[in-house]
């Protein structure tokens, strides 16, 4: 029987073709209406966003801006108001399964735990775009569910993310982070993580995936990948760290390695070796989280892979000194 009450806070700036989409599918949930409630907190949209009837509470706040980071922001501002002590953060581009919350309180009343990360996937068309989109989603997402499994959680995606309101304050929200634009789930996660990492789990299960719009256009992607990338150097784990530098070297000795070849200064059997050995270990992960994430069969797979290493060092490299764009804002 549900017990668990929950709050939902979805942060917005102008998402008025999303916003009923996700509301849409909250009205769809199998779960108490009167446990769960969802805070919109509008983050100086341009046009003004108006709730129609739902049998479930629904309010509407206005950010007050406070940091560097609009999102966080948004979430120490809808906790003002929030009587529940569960919290669950997602996206205003997002739709949820039907048994989204049953799942979660099934699993809140079996585990002692104060914070559960969440899937996401795309709703990919059959795009070249979407479907590459799609492929780098399942490495991180497969890179996530690893990490917990092997007790060393550092990575999360603040549109499928849970906690209680109590943790997040013994945690102090956001404090010495606020400063960095994005990160309100994966700089939260490392510090509970380094706290209380017993508190902290992944639910991996079908019924508590996310899923999410795909970007449609090479600059939004990148612009999103390089946000995503810039925290990375701010992590508070040293196995996150590790990692990433791992990926970022791994995928530049394959540029440089091809690179070399063409130019003819490398042998072939060593670069034949080099992308035979990434590739292989790159598709066995992706196949494995993406069978996991979505019915959808793989696609694009060997251009996405010769693809990808340009593109995820590009990012890195820019990240590091160049700005991006994220909601009609410089960053």
């Amino acid at each position: 029987m549900p017990k668990t009450k929950f709050s939902i806070i979805i942060p917005f700036r102008d998402e008025n073709e999303n916003l009923p989409l996700l509301l849409d599918s909250f009205s769809r949930l199998k779960y108490p209406i009167d446990l769960f409630e969802v805070i919109l907190v509008d983050d100086d949209s341009k046009k003004e966003f108006k709730v129609q009837n739902f049998k479930f509470k629904v309010s509407i706040l206005t950010n007050e801006r406070v940091s560097n980071s609009p999102k966080k922001d948004a979430i120490v501002t809808a906790m003002q108001i929030i009587n529940t002590d569960w919290i669950i953060t997602t996206d205003a581009d997002c739709v949820v399964t039907e048994n989204w919350l049953l799942t979660l309180d099934n699993y809140i009343q079996l585990h002692a735990v104060a914070m559960i990360a969440g899937a996401v996937t795309y709703n990919c068309d059959n795009s070249f775009l979407h479907h590459f989109q799609q492929l780098d989603l399942a490495s991180l997402q497969g890179a996530t569910i690893g990490s917990f499994g092997i007790h060393k959680g550092f990575m999360c995606n603040g549109a499928n993310f849970a906690y209680t309101k109590s943790f997040f304050q013994e945690l102090n929200g956001f404090n010495g982070n606020d400063t960095i634009a994005s990160g309100d789930d994966v700089f939260l996660l490392q510090k509970a993580i380094a706290k209380s990492p017993e508190k902290v789990h992944y639910l991996k299960s079908p019924n508590n995936i996310v899923i999410t719009k795909p970007l449609d256009d090479w600059k939004s992607l990148c612009y999103q990948r390089v946000r995503w990338a810039s925290k990375t150097s701010s992590y508070q784990s040293r196995f996150g760290q590790f990692l990433g530098l791992l990926v970022f070297f791994g995928n530049l000795s394959w540029v440089f390695n091809l690179g070399l070849w063409l130019f003819g200064l490398s042998p072939t059997p060593i670069v034949i070796m080099i992308i035979g050995s990434k590739f292989t270990i790159d598709s066995i992960l992706i196949y494995k989280t993406n069978r996991f994430l979505t019915k959808n069969e793989i696609q694009y797979l060997i251009l996405s892979s010769f693809l990808y290493p340009f593109f995820s060092t590009s990012v890195a490299l820019y990240s590091l000194f160049g700005k991006y764009e994220w909601k009609g804002r410089k960053f």
